[in-house]
């Protein structure tokens, strides 16, 4: 052991720096966290009292055109592209990947993590489906819908299972790079995944502007409460010190 590191002066400074900013960074993500469960509550209550109708049929018919509401707006091949993306949403794209990923951290040893995993995808998955048994709310009727759906359309499944799923991952593997610009790399990539499958069921007439919305809110909740359990019940271990220059 290096006992120069023991008695380096400015450690303790470096390990107060060090607190601050994990307390800042918790504080951070607890205030991220109750603002999507605020902003998830708040839209449905507003829902069920029949407020957000007139913001929900501007901004869907604002993606279609003016003298044809059936017309979405754009080149006719963005509707095959919409349906591609919309399909990063979907049971068997996310049920595919969360499967991959399984298998990865069972044969790294990584038995927690994957439990974690497959708790966050269940778990989501069944508050989904509780949510739209529970709203109950039709899906939009002004315009025909582009792709097949058979569920209730509050809250949006595929927006919400979009964020708790490549959210979830996209933090699980952020905590293993050393690299800040890694980590902000893969959680903006996740974040854009999810923003276009919500964006997605909208441009296809399938979902409400505010089921959307509220898919975003839950399963971006969800993926923060799954991420916080990760760092208590499968901690990462202390990094190992570079070693002393030679003298």
């Amino acid at each position: 052991m290096d006992m120069g590191a023991l008695t380096d002066p400015a450690l303790p400074r470096r390990r107060a720096h060090l607190r601050q900013y994990l307390h800042a960074r918790s504080l951070a993500l607890l205030g991220v966290l109750f603002a999507a469960i605020w902003l998830f509550v708040e839209l449905a209550e507003e829902m069920l009292e029949g407020e957000t109708q007139d913001f929900d049929q501007a901004l869907l018919l604002a993606f279609r055109s003016p003298l044809d509401p059936a017309d979405p707006l754009g080149p006719a091949w963005l509707e095959t592209v919409m349906r591609d993306i919309t399909a990063l949403g979907g049971v068997t794209v996310l049920g595919f990947v969360t499967l991959a990923v399984l298998g990865l951290l069972w044969f790294q040893s990584r038995r927690r993590a994957a439990g974690l995993l497959l708790l966050a995808i269940i778990g989501g998955q069944i508050f989904s489906n509780v949510s739209k048994a529970i709203f109950d709310r039709p899906r939009p009727d002004l315009v025909p819908h582009g792709t097949l759906v058979t569920s209730a359309s509050f809250p949006s499944g595929h927006s919400m299972m979009a964020a708790v799923v490549w959210l979830t991952l996209a933090a699980m593997l952020a905590r293993m790079q050393p690299s800040r610009a890694l980590k902000v790399y893969l959680i903006a990539l996740a974040v854009a995944v999810t923003l276009a499958v919500g964006l997605s069921r909208v441009w296809l007439g399938v979902h409400w502007p505010t089921d959307v919305l509220a898919g975003w809110a839950a399963g971006a909740a969800w993926a923060l409460i799954c991420r916080a359990l990760a760092e208590v019940l499968d901690p990462l271990p202390d990094p190992v010190p570079a070693p002393a220059p030679p003298r």
